[in-house]
């Protein structure tokens, strides 16, 4: 089968990046003598690649601040925490069907998200194309930027920029609510590092930290509309029921 040449070996790297970007990835997605999906961040020079030592800086580094449809999220590349901007745009289609296009991250998991944000927000995202973007080439896969995608097309769609010393993590189930995230420490003291004061997670992780200071402003959320109101000053509760019910 396709996978009978990674089968003979021990290691098996996967080199990625966008070709209109300065920026690669090795990933490790096969490792018989030590830990898989471990990323190591290289930048392509005239001189060849060379490894860049804090990839976040570099991420961070040409990033706008006060700009709606712009959020910031910890991610976590093996064992690595790794901060990268998200970016969306809300626009009006002008076609039957909305195009929704995503780049860095997962396709189909854009299409759940925007499913949740419809109904549990109830955003009129149905009549708007949607873009979101991982900037910098980079891909990431795990779900726990999930609030950090909605804040970021909640953002945009109502041109409402969220304050940029706050981050935010988390990951979104189909009910709306905001699910724990591996290694929070390592991602808050990253989160730390690159100067931001406040961090978004889910509510769960609030308890674990009690007593102890984790050097940085934690905002408990259990649900996508609760995580909204607090970034977003214009956000309201969702209505329980329909706008005409009353007629």
């Amino acid at each position: 089968g396709p996978k009978v040449l990674e089968h003979l070996v021990d290691t098996v790297l996967y080199f990625e990046g966008d070709k209109d970007h300065n920026y690669r990835m090795v990933r490790v997605v096969k490792n018989r003598f030590g830990p898989t999906d471990e990323v190591a961040v290289f930048q392509m020079t005239g001189d060849g690649l060379k490894e860049v030592a804090n990839p976040s800086q570099i991420f961070l580094e040409e990033r706008k601040k006060d700009v709606a449809g712009s959020v910031i999220v910890p991610t976590l590349e093996g064992s690595r925490p790794i901060l990268v901007e998200i970016q969306a745009l809300v626009t009006p289609t002008v076609f039957p069907t909305p195009t929704r296009k995503s780049t860095g991250v997962d396709q189909s998991r854009l299409a759940l998200l925007l499913a949740v944000l419809e109904k549990r927000m109830r955003m009129p995202l149905h009549q708007s194309d949607v873009f979101v973007s991982v900037v910098g080439g980079m891909k990431v896969y795990e779900p726990a930027i999930d609030i950090g995608i909605l804040v970021a097309i909640a953002s945009s769609m109502r041109m409402s920029p969220i304050d940029h010393n706050t981050t935010l993590i988390g990951e979104v189930g189909l009910s709306g609510e905001l699910r724990s995230v591996p290694r929070l420490d390592a991602r808050l003291k990253e989160a730390k590092q690159m100067g931001f004061k406040r961090c978004v997670v889910p509510e769960y992780h609030i308890e674990s930290f009690k007593g102890s200071d984790p050097g940085i402003e934690l905002i408990g959320a259990s649900m996508v509309d609760e995580a909204m109101r607090a970034l977003l000053p214009f956000s309201q509760r969702p209505s329980r029921t329909p706008a005409n019910a009353a007629c």
